[in-house]
């Protein structure tokens, strides 16, 4: 095959763009992963991308969506079936559902700004998809996509400056489509959504602790701990000068132990009491986790309702 064509699947279209003969789409090299597909008979173990591309190709108006967006956008969180090895395309409702083999049709309503170009590959919007996504997922899950859509980003380390989608972005996307399946858990979502996790974990912690009844803390809020310090804990609690960090797998390397003993200095040398959590404590529901920091709370003179 021509240079040109894709190292994976490509359509007969673009065999035929490049000058490659009917004939020669039928050597025995290579595969049909659906029909007016071809691809080589072994390729590489393929990208995603590559895959889901000729897919949305072939048939004319249709895009990438749920599951696949999902993993495509490199969402965080568990979606049911999202390893799942069909690939889920839309088309507008006008239009006939896809058949194929290997994939999930869907039909829905699509505004213009809900079908966007990701990497050369047409795919349903962020805030799209997790609409579309809500169905499977519960709100916990839900709200950890609509923290991770919603975070200010670090432009130091990522290269952008805007959020992904506002508020008023996931607000819209449901007024658009009011009875879609799972609309309820994706308002409760929205509802309980934060701007400030940096992570899926410290989503489900925060949730994990509200749901216990403790104060909504801040997230992510550079506390000023005297003589030139400032620490920026995952969660704080300014009025009893309790801050909570997550220590994940990363955190028992030798340098970040030497990092997080500093940490843990400098908020005792200011008088803040520092809870260090870790994947045990999340366990069971979190019950560990939630013990430990309100017991610290506790300690600093907070008193529940």
């Amino acid at each position: 095959m021509p240079d040109v064509l894709p190292s994976g699947a490509f359509t007969f279209q673009e065999a035929a763009d490049v000058g490659v003969t009917a004939g020669r789409l039928r050597h025995h090299s290579l595969a049909t992963p659906s029909r007016g597909i071809r691809q080589p008979l072994h390729p590489p173990l393929p990208e995603l991308e590559s895959v889901v591309r000729p897919l949305t190709m072939v048939t004319e108006f249709c895009a990438a969506s749920h599951a696949t967006a999902f993993t495509l956008w490199s969402f965080p969180g568990f979606l049911p079936g999202k390893d799942d090895p069909v690939t889920h395309i839309s088309r507008p409702d006008t239009l006939a559902i896809p058949r194929r083999s290997g994939v999930q049709g869907h039909r829905g309503q699509f505004f213009a700004d809900e079908i966007v170009t990701h990497n050369g590959l047409l795919i349903t919007s962020r805030v799209r998809t997790w609409l579309d996504c809500s169905r499977k997922m519960c709100i916990e899950e839900l709200t950890v996509v609509a923290d991770h859509l919603l975070r200010i980003p670090r432009a130091e380390f990522e290269g952008r400056t805007a959020p992904y989608a506002t508020r008023d972005d996931l607000e819209e996307i449901l007024d658009r489509h009011k009875g879609t399946p799972g609309i309820r858990k994706a308002r409760v979502a929205l509802e309980r959504a934060r701007v400030g996790s940096d992570s899926a974990r410290e989503t489900k912690l925060r949730l994990a602790l509200e749901d216990a009844g403790l104060p909504e803390p801040l997230l992510n809020m550079r506390m000023d701990l005297g003589a030139g310090v400032v620490r920026q804990p995952d969660i704080s609690y300014p009025e009893q000068e309790v801050a909570v960090e997550y220590d994940g797998e990363g955190h028992s390397e030798a340098g970040q132990i030497v990092r997080d003993i500093a940490r843990e200095e400098d908020f005792a040398r200011a008088g803040w009491l520092l809870v260090r959590i870790s994947k045990r404590h999340m366990e069971h529901g979190a019950r560990a986790a939630v013990g430990k920091v309100r017991s610290a709370l506790l300690s600093r003179g907070w008193s529940p309702n």
